[in-house]
Order: C-alpha cells, then sequence, then structure tokens
C-alpha cells in the first residue's frame, strides 16, 4: 500500500510503498476514505513543535480518520469488515488501573510512560489502510446519505464534545466560547447549540473572522470583539449573554497573554464553570476570592470519552448538529504537501481533507 512517512520529526516527508499491515488480537485494518489535516501538521512534521514526542522510527502520520473496515483481530467481537468507521486518534490504555496512560496515535506520547503503547500503535491515517486498536474505532450507523469528507468535520466537532460534556452544558443555558474564531472553537460553537444551548457568545480578537463566523451560524450567536482589557471584555460578554453565562469554553492554543481567559471566567454567573481545553504559555492568575465567593469551578480537560464519537454521531443522525457552516476542501492522497500548505493557511470555517479513491 501506499503511506506517508517520516523518519522522525524534521525528516522528509516521503509517499512510501510498504508492507500492508496485518491484524493481530484486538485490532481493525481499515481502508481509509478520509481524514482531515492539523492545522500545524506542516509544522509538526518539520520539526518545528518541540513539545511533541513522535514514535521512534518511521512513521506514518496523522490522527482520526473515516473509511471501511477490511479485516479484524480475534478478540473484536462487535466490528465486521464491510462496516464504516470513524477512527480516533485518542488512545487510552486498557488496564483497570487508576491513571490510564493515553498517546494520540500518529501524533504524540506525553511522558515516557507512553513509550511502549505509540511503540504498539505509530501508525497513523495518511495512509490507503490504516490498523487501529478496537477501542479507538466507532462504527457509523444509518449515516449513508453523508459524504465521506463530512465526516473529517464530525472528527473536529468531537474534541470540543469532550469540554462540553465534562463541564455539564445544558439545555437553555448560555455558553461564552474563548477563541470562537480557531477551528475547534467554530466547532464548539456547533456543538453547544446541538446539545441546546439558549445562546453562544463567541470571543476573539480579529473582527472580520467574528463577523464571518456570526453570518455562518446565524442568530443564536452572539460576537464580541476582545481588547485586551479583562474589566471592558467581560463587561461586554456578560452584556452579551444577557448577564452572565452558565459556562466559559476556552479554547485558545498557545495563548501568550491570559487576559482573555480571565475575561471568560469574570463573565459566569455565580455557580458557573469554565473549562480550559486550550493552552497557554504563560501562568492563569486567578482571584481566589473570586472564585470562592461566585461557587466558580474551573475544569481542566484533555480530549474526549470513549463514547464521544457515538454521541456526536447521534446528534448528526437526529440532524440536531448541522454541519454545513463548515466546508471540507478535499486534496487526493499524494498531494499531501500541497493540502498541508492549506490547513496551515484555512480559516476556521473550512475543513482541509485528504481523500483516497
Amino acid at each position: 500500500m501506499k503511506a506517508w512517512q517520516i523518519d522522525g520529526l524534521g525528516s522528509p516527508l516521503e509517499y512510501r510503498d510498504i508492507p500492508l499491515p496485518q491484524v493481530r488480537p484486538g485490532s481493525v485494518l481499515v481502508r481509509i476514505e478520509t481524514t482531515s489535516l492539523m492545522s500545524y501538521l506542516k509544522d509538526y512534521v518539520e520539526g518545528r513543535l518541540k513539545t511533541y514526542l513522535p514514535p521512534a522510527g518511521a512513521f506514518t502520520p496523522g490522527g482520526n480518520g473515516f473509511g471501511t473496515i477490511e479485516a479484524v483481530g480475534r478478540d473484536v467481537w462487535h466490528l465486521k469488515p464491510g462496516q464504516k468507521v470513524m477512527l480516533s486518534s485518542h488512545l487510552v490504555a486498557a488496564d483497570n488501573v487508576p491513571d490510564k496512560e493515553q498517546i494520540l496515535i500518529g501524533v504524540t506520547r506525553f511522558n515516557a510512560a507512553g513509550e511502549a503503547m505509540q511503540a504498539d500503535w505509530p501508525d497513523g491515517t495518511l495512509a490507503d489502510y490504516a490498523l487501529f486498536p478496537v477501542s479507538a474505532v466507532t462504527p457509523v450507523e444509518g449515516l449513508d446519505h453523508v459524504p465521506a469528507e463530512q465526516f473529517s468535520i464530525v472528527s473536529r466537532c468531537v474534541v470540543p464534545y469532550g469540554g462540553l460534556a465534562r463541564g455539564r452544558l445544558a439545555a437553555g443555558e448560555t455558553v461564552v466560547i474563548n477563541g470562537i474564531t480557531g477551528a475547534y472553537g467554530t466547532a464548539a460553537a456547533l456543538i453547544a447549540l446541538a446539545l441546546g444551548a439558549g445562546k453562544v457568545v463567541g470571543a476573539g480578537r480579529n473582527r472580520a473572522k467574528l463577523e464571518a463566523i456570526k453570518a455562518a451560524l446565524g442568530n443564536r450567536i452572539e460576537t464580541v470583539s476582545l481588547a485586551g482589557d479583562v474589566k471592558a471584555d467581560a463587561a461586554a460578554l456578560r452584556e452579551a449573554a444577557g448577564g452572565g453565562a452558565e459556562l466559559a469554553f476556552d479554547m485558545v492554543g498557545q495563548a501568550t497573554d491570559a487576559s482573555a481567559t480571565l475575561a471568560a471566567l469574570a463573565s459566569l454567573r455565580r455557580n458557573g464553570r469554565l473549562v480550559l481545553m486550550g493552552s497557554m504559555t504563560v501562568p492563569l492568575p486567578v482571584n481566589y476570592l473570586q472564585l470562592m465567593g461566585n461557587n466558580i469551578e474551573i475544569i481542566g480537560h484533555f480530549m474526549y470519552g470513549a463514547d464521544a464519537h457515538l454521541k456526536v454521531l447521534n446528534l448528526l443522525r437526529t440532524g440536531r448538529l448541522d454541519l454545513t457552516p463548515i466546508k471540507a476542501e478535499c486534496f487526493p492522497m499524494p498531494a499531501l504537501p500541497q493540502a498541508m500548505e492549506a490547513a496551515r493557511q484555512a480559516d476556521s470555517l473550512t475543513c482541509i481533507v485528504m481523500r483516497n479513491p
């Protein structure tokens, strides 16, 4: 089969002929139809993201995917050849222990303990076929009418679903999304609406992008252009939220300034929750009395639970999740170098998708 591979971060990306993976116990071999690209994939393969810990030796990058099961190994009891499935890069160890190790298949581990998991499952989805552990494979049923590239948008939505579910977003509540102009921030707005949010307030610093998102998502979205002043920005968010929000969702990546997150925190009503799913390169200085006096809950959350794909597919199947605001731009698998540059430049209303014939 054909697969894109690198021999470590910073080495040349090559489209190689490699042996077809053979199924083993607990594994599923999937013929890849589509896979979406991370916006930072070009920087990743070029070795510019120093915090990432890739597999040792040659490996195929790429995270989530959609395709058809080719074969299953022993100890796989429900999935069958011919089924459509989604693949998740987020793998959590199955061991019955309190602190389970986790990796992102085809992307990174997080410490030395994940090295053995990564050695077992090094390869991602930028290939004709991918061998994945059964726990990271979700069947897709009752959605034959949905084009294959749309499942790349579903994959993008699963990440914020994990955080919004952890934050206990309830129907009718108002949620402030800090970083709505990012890919996961816009997807978070779609998921929040699908879960029944009464109002979504999107915060960001790029006024043009905020206006584009509001135009695409409709009148249940309010947007606030942040100025960098915590007190003024918090007041603007509270006004847009009709007096305050029950939930704030922070999805800003590599933030170098805590002011936007602090403004989102200050926009909460009493008993509000702040979910942190982005990343920040500086400390987050919170006010002890502000949190204690207002019963505020801060929740750090990474990725999503094992059933997240099933839940998001249910939202799509029942018509609650509207994917139309985000458009898929497809590239053939051999055109990965051009697609990586497109992914780097794409806005949050565009999803770059690799497609096999």
